[in-house]
C-alpha cells in the first residue's frame, strides 16, 4: 500500500498553554478533553503494527495538545520499541511538534542523540507571540520560548520554528522576517489561522484575510529572494520549488489527495486529519483494526478525494495545477464542501507575484543537476 505517516497525539488535546486561537478548545467531548495519556501498550501496538507494515522512512509526528506533557521517559521507551520492532535497515523518524514551555537541557540533549526534528511554535517577536499564547495564569510565553531555542542552539537539537499566522502578526512580514534572522532560525513554517468563530458560524476575528495572506507572502518571498534562498527554508515555498521541479508537492496542502497521514489520538483512536478530529471522521481504534485497514479503508478514501470536489472556480482556474483548491478546511469555512477556498485571493496573488522566479530557480537547479558530472 501506499506508506502514509503517523500523526500522534500522546496527550490528547491536553496542553500546559491556553492560546486565544487553539481550534482544540472546542473539542467534542466524546474525542476527548481535559487531562489524556497515552499508555504503554496502546504505544506499543503502534509502534509494532506501523513498523510491521515495512515502510522506510517510517515517519512519526509527535503533536498535541502539548506532548511533552507525556514526559521524557515516554519518548525514552518511544525509541527503545522502536529499535525493538524496526526491520534491519528500516529508515524510522521522529518529529516533536511543541510549544517549548517545558524542553530543558535533559530534553534538548535526547532530542539530539535520538535525530528528533522539534518544531517549536513562536509567532515572533515578544509582542505579538504574547497576544494569543499565554499560560493558564494568563502569563506571556515568549521568554521561556526563546530560553528552549537557545538551548537546542547551543545543544545541537535540530529544529523549525513553526509561526501561527494570525490577524496580528500577518501584518508585519518584514519585522519577523528580521526577527527570524536575528534569532538564527533557517527552518520556518508558516500556518494560517483560519477558524470559525463557533457562537456566530463567522470567521473568528483571529483568522487572517486573503489579502493580508498574500501581501504577507509576497514580501516575505522578496525577504528569502534577497536574503538567498539557499540560506533559508520556508516550507511552502520548498513545495512551490518541489512541485516546479517534479510536479508533486511535499506538504499535503496542494496535494491531490489527503491520504498522507491518519491522526492516532492517545487511546488509539484513528482520525482522517489533525483539523477533523471530530467523531463523523473517526476511523476506527488501532486496538480493533489493524492500522493498514483503518488508513486505507473506506472512510479515509472517501475523506481524502475530497480534495478533487473542487468548485468552478477552482477547476477553471489557471493555478489549479498548483493549489489543488488547498486545504480543506479552508473551504468549509464557506459552509459548503465545494466552497472555494477562505484564502484563495491570497494564492492567486503570491503565485501572480511569484511563480516566474519560482520556475527560474527551478530551471537553475536543474541546470545544476544536469551538468553534474557521472
Amino acid at each position: 500500500m501506499k506508506p502514509f505517516t503517523l500523526l500522534i497525539k500522546p496527550s490528547g488535546s491536553d496542553c500546559n498553554l491556553d492560546c486565544r486561537y487553539c481550534f482544540y478548545k472546542n473539542r467534542e467531548p466524546e474525542v476527548g478533553q481535559g487531562r489524556q495519556r497515552m499508555n504503554e501498550a496502546v504505544l506499543e501496538k503502534l509502534i509494532r503494527d506501523y513498523l510491521s507494515l515495512g515502510f522506510s522512512p517510517a515517519v512519526f509526528s509527535w503533536q498535541g495538545g502539548e506532548p511533552t506533557l507525556m514526559g521524557l521517559d515516554f519518548f525514552k521507551k518511544t525509541v527503545e520499541l522502536q529499535k525493538k520492532y524496526a526491520s534491519p535497515g528500516q529508515k524510522v523518524n521522529n518529529s516533536l511538534q511543541t510549544n517549548a514551555v517545558l524542553l530543558d537541557k535533559q530534553w534538548c540533549d535526547f532530542l539530539r542523540d535520538n535525530d528528533f526534528l522539534t518544531g517549536i511554535s513562536i509567532d515572533g517577536p515578544k509582542e505579538y507571540h504574547d497576544f494569543y499564547r499565554r499560560d493558564h495564569a494568563g502569563n506571556g510565553t515568549f521568554d521561556k520560548v526563546v530560553r528552549a531555542i537557545d538551548l537546542c542552539l547551543n545543544r545541537g537539537a535540530e529544529f523549525n520554528a513553526l509561526v501561527l499566522l494570525n490577524d496580528r502578526n500577518i501584518r508585519h512580514p518584514d519585522e519577523l522576517f528580521d526577527f527570524f534572522m536575528e534569532m538564527r532560525l533557517r527552518y520556518l513554517q508558516f500556518i494560517t489561522c483560519v477558524e470559525t468563530d463557533p457562537k456566530t458560524g463567522q470567521i473568528a476575528g483571529f483568522s487572517v484575510t486573503p489579502q493580508d495572506y498574500g501581501r504577507f507572502l509576497c514580501r516575505i518571498f522578496d525577504r528569502w529572494i534577497e536574503n538567498g534562498p539557499a540560506k533559508l527554508s520556508i516550507r511552502d515555498f520548498d513545495s512551490i520549488l518541489s512541485w516546479c521541479l517534479t510536479g508533486e508537492h511535499n506538504i499535503c496542502t496542494f496535494q491531490r489527495l489527503c491520504d498522507s497521514y491518519i491522526v492516532v489520538e492517545h487511546d488509539g483512536s484513528c482520525f482522517c486529519c489533525d483539523f477533523f478530529v471530530r467523531g463523523r471522521y473517526r476511523l476506527g481504534s488501532i486496538l480493533e483494526k489493524p492500522i493498514e485497514s483503518l488508513a486505507g479503508g473506506g472512510r479515509k478514501l472517501t475523506f481524502a478525494r475530497q480534495k478533487q470536489n473542487l468548485c468552478s472556480r477552482c477547476i477553471v482556474c489557471r493555478y489549479m495545477d498548483l493549489c489543488r483548491g488547498g486545504c480543506i478546511k479552508d473551504r468549509l469555512v464557506s459552509g459548503t464542501k465545494k466552497g472555494q477556498s477562505h484564502l484563495c485571493e491570497g494564492y492567486k496573488m503570491f503565485f501572480d507575484h511569484s511563480l516566474p522566479r519560482f520556475r527560474q530557480l527551478a530551471a537553475d537547479i536543474g541546470g545544476r543537476w544536469q551538468s553534474k558530472p557521472d
